[in-house]
């Protein structure tokens, strides 16, 4: 569930008016934010955006073909006009009428096509917002999550912290005790005694000096 407000949400959109907006699905930098799984919403808002994005070019792509075919004609016309002369009833005549009704065909089709393309471009924009609202909830649940973990392990690391100086000054204590221990003993009792009892101790060691 979104942990954006409708307070947040109004001023996150209000922060992005006027601003250029990326489209989403193009830019490589925005599927990296999702490391796991989308959410459901991102899906489908995702889905939207690249069928428009898709249809978008289907319509383009249409229309220039439409134009070339359309200029292939005209010119065509253009070719059995000359040949024709005055013979209203030639072969030529036929083509040219064909030819016509085919350009009719063409303008008829770009005037369908690029209605259906006059909507698109805000259809598009309102898709791509929707899109970044919703990434935008995702990102802030995300970070809010991350900075939490943050906190837990940055604790954790400071106890650890404090345990391991405790656990070294304990270490060194122990190390300066037994130092001072076989000091004595050898002093007292000489190598040999030290030896049987197998005490591992290598005197030629200096304790640690304290952190």
């Amino acid at each position: 569930m979104s942990r954006l407000d409708g307070n947040q949400r109004d001023s996150f959109s209000k922060a992005l008016e006027g601003k250029k907006i990326p489209i989403l699905t193009l830019d490589n930098k925005w599927y990296h934010l999702f490391t796991e799984e989308k959410r459901q919403e991102v899906t489908e808002l995702e889905h939207q955006l690249n069928t428009l994005l898709k249809q978008q070019g289907k319509l383009n792509n249409e229309i220039k073909d439409i134009k070339r075919l359309k200029k292939k004609l005209m010119g065509e016309i253009v070719s059995l006009v000359d040949e024709a002369g005055q013979e209203e009833e030639s072969e030529n005549a036929r083509k040219i009428e064909q030819s016509k009704m085919k350009v009719e065909e063409c303008n008829e089709l770009l005037e369908s096509r690029q209605d259906e393309l006059l909507d698109l471009p805000k259809q598009i924009e309102q898709a791509n917002f929707q899109l970044m609202l919703a990434t935008m909830d995702c990102c802030y649940d995300t970070m809010k999550e991350n900075a939490e973990e943050i906190q837990d392990i940055a604790q954790w690391v400071s106890e650890i912290r404090v345990e391991l100086k405790k656990k070294l000054v304990r270490k060194q204590e122990m190390e300066q005790r037994n130092h001072a221990i076989y000091s004595y003993m050898h002093d007292v009792f000489g190598a040999e005694v030290i030896d049987i009892f197998d005490l591992q101790y290598n005197p030629d060691e200096q304790p640690p000096t304290a952190p």
